[in-house]
């Protein structure tokens, strides 16, 4: 019994192999330091909430967040590798996620707060 290349795939009018492109995915320890920082960042997501910042202090939080979804989006939801037409995708589902927060919030600070009912 030979051993065949699983990147290889035969072809079943001409029974030729065709070569799939290598991918060059994600290693254990590109894993580790994700985690890593995930940790990171989570311990300083702590360490900012215990300190009192005033009116920075969301966005600080809201920033240390979107990173740490960034890198799992892009790591462990294994994006980084995928093809451009993906990540094309996924860019604009996330510039209508924020055309429509912005658009709801447009209208949210657009009410009449001080009308009397």
């Amino acid at each position: 019994m030979s051993h065949t290349d699983p990147r290889s795939l035969q072809t079943h009018d001409t029974g030729e192999s065709v070569e799939l492109p290598h991918s060059h995915g994600p290693t254990t320890k590109m894993f580790i330091a994700v985690w890593i920082a995930l940790l990171v960042a989570t311990g300083l997501t702590v360490l900012i909430a215990s300190i009192d910042l005033g009116a920075l202090s969301a966005p600080i939080a809201l920033t240390i967040a979107t990173i740490k979804a960034v890198l799992v989006i892009l790591f462990f939801m294994e994006i980084k590798y995928q093809t451009k037409m993906t990540m094309t995708v996924l860019l604009s589902a996330f510039f209508f996620l924020g055309l429509l927060l912005c658009l709801t919030m447009a209208d949210y600070i657009s009410r009449a707060w001080n009308a009397t009912f």
